[in-house]
């Protein structure tokens, strides 16, 4: 089943999110009578949830009715001579019989001025955060140098490798977090039994092995290897190094905080994080992935995925920031970044994602901090699972893409939920206010209208 909307055409796939339009703009869905629109509230259903042909956005007073049979009438009133696709996109798309020219002339228009974005905006936030990241290691670097003269078994791991940081993650352009991975973690058993969504701990194999752990006076009295006390430790092995490195005029210690935090300059923040990582396992409460009925991304691709493994972070736990008990902040978070950098390797994803997280950084960096990166590359992630095929991800389908992507987002912001990829029980906007959300779910809009509606809006977005 076919539905369109402004010029392009999308398919009903079976997918773990509805396709929604949100309220807040008055969208009313028009065509046969067995026509259905799932309801707000039901959220994250699978099944398809349009079987309308035509889509009505009133937009500001303006009522504008777009699909096929809209399409064809526009080109008898109007009697517009075709236009030739190749004039936006080289080389030419390759679209499908079913699309009038009008209909590719759009698309192609968008698609040339989102490149146009990804090349002037995209590619300077790119080379403003490398060079960030540059100046940000080199601090960090010496930091952990220190720390390991210390306590040799907080060893750096922080390389650059073809010129990337493992470990290394992006939040925002002025926040990064490096993970700080840690040897043996051989004694103990990964246990995950859901119970804290997000969440895992370490026991013990054998209690007779106590001694022989290399973290032995991080051990509870269950027999649980803590996250708290080790990040407790480290947090002051952290403040030390930062009094003797060489950029101690330069950074301090962010306070009021359990993590380990560096402000680096009064401009960068960084949290480092000690973890384990995980390979050749997968944990139980992502054991629902990949859903069955849908095809992607295929055998191969979630047999590399699963033997990357995850990694377990001392961090506060997602849903439990700032009010653990002792032996809820023991627990260890699940993070899956490696496997998700995998997974949006080919067509046009990684590209998706740079644009997305742009206009993010530009337009979306609201009071409340509700949205980072993250949620786009969650959001990406399944709008992968909505459009399966590979074809779905050439340069053609760029602008469908980025619009499906904002509009979902539109809609997780109104319903107030917003579940990881990997793990659906856990809610990544847990603990964001009300009026935040709310807030973001309006510029959200604002800012997919007006891509929607004007291709060119995207010189000055």
């Amino acid at each position: 089943m076919k539905w369109g909307v402004m010029g392009r055409v999308f398919r009903a796939e079976s997918c773990r999110f509805p396709i929604y339009t949100p309220e807040s703009a008055s969208c009313a869905l028009i065509g046969r009578k067995d026509a259905a629109m799932s309801p707000i509230g039901n959220a994250f259903r699978s099944g398809p949830y349009y079987s309308g042909r035509e889509l009505r956005l009133q937009l500001k007073g303006h009522s504008l009715s777009y699909g096929i049979p809209a399409e064809r009438r526009r080109l008898r009133r109007h009697a517009r001579a075709p236009l030739d696709p190749s004039v936006y996109c080289d080389p030419p798309p390759v679209f499908g019989p079913d699309l009038c020219p009008n209909m590719i002339a759009a698309q192609a228009k968008l698609v040339y001025q989102l490149n146009k974005y990804y090349n002037e905006r995209c590619q300077t936030r790119k080379a403003a955060i490398a060079k960030t990241i540059r100046e940000v290691c080199k601090v960090v670097s010496d930091v952990l140098k220190e720390v390991e003269v210390q306590e040799p078994r907080f060893i750096s791991s922080l390389s650059e490798i073809d010129a990337r940081y493992e470990g290394l993650e992006v939040i925002a352009p002025h926040e990064f977090e490096v993970v700080l991975y840690l040897n043996q973690m051989g004694v103990f058993n990964f246990v995950d039994d859901g119970s804290l969504p997000g969440c895992a701990v370490l026991k013990l194999s054998d209690g007779r092995k106590r001694s022989m752990s290399l973290w032995v006076e991080f051990i509870t009295a269950s027999g649980y290897l803590s996250a708290r006390k080790i990040r407790s430790r480290f947090q002051t092995l952290v403040a030390q190094a930062v009094d003797k490195c060489s950029y101690r005029d330069s950074v301090k210690m962010v306070a009021d905080t359990s993590e380990v935090k560096l402000r680096i300059r009064e401009r960068y923040v960084v949290q480092i994080t000690p973890a384990f990582k995980c390979t050749g396992i997968w944990p139980r409460s992502a054991a629902q992935w990949p859903p069955p009925h849908i095809p992607w991304p295929g055998p191969n691709r979630v047999a590399e995925v699963k033997a990357e493994g995850f990694n377990l972070l001392s961090k506060e736990c997602y849903t439990l920031a700032g009010k653990q008990s002792s032996a809820e902040s023991d627990a260890w978070v699940l993070q899956f970044a490696e496997a998700e950098n995998r997974l949006l390797m080919s067509g046009c994803r990684k590209k998706c994602l740079s644009i997305l997280k742009t206009l993010r950084d530009r337009h979306l960096e609201l009071p409340g901090q509700p949205l980072n990166g993250y949620h786009m590359k969650t959001l990406l992630l399944y709008e992968c699972e909505k459009h399966p095929r590979e074809s779905d991800w050439d340069e053609a389908s760029l602008g469908d893409r980025i619009n499906g992507v904002l509009l979902q987002l539109v809609s997780c912001l109104q319903c107030r939920r917003c579940p990881h990829y990997f793990l659906p029980n856990l809610d990544l906007f847990q603990a964001k206010a009300t009026s935040a959300l709310e807030a973001a779910a309006k510029q959200t809009w604002r800012l997919a209208r007006e891509i929607l509606t004007n291709a060119k809006s995207l010189d000055k977005l």
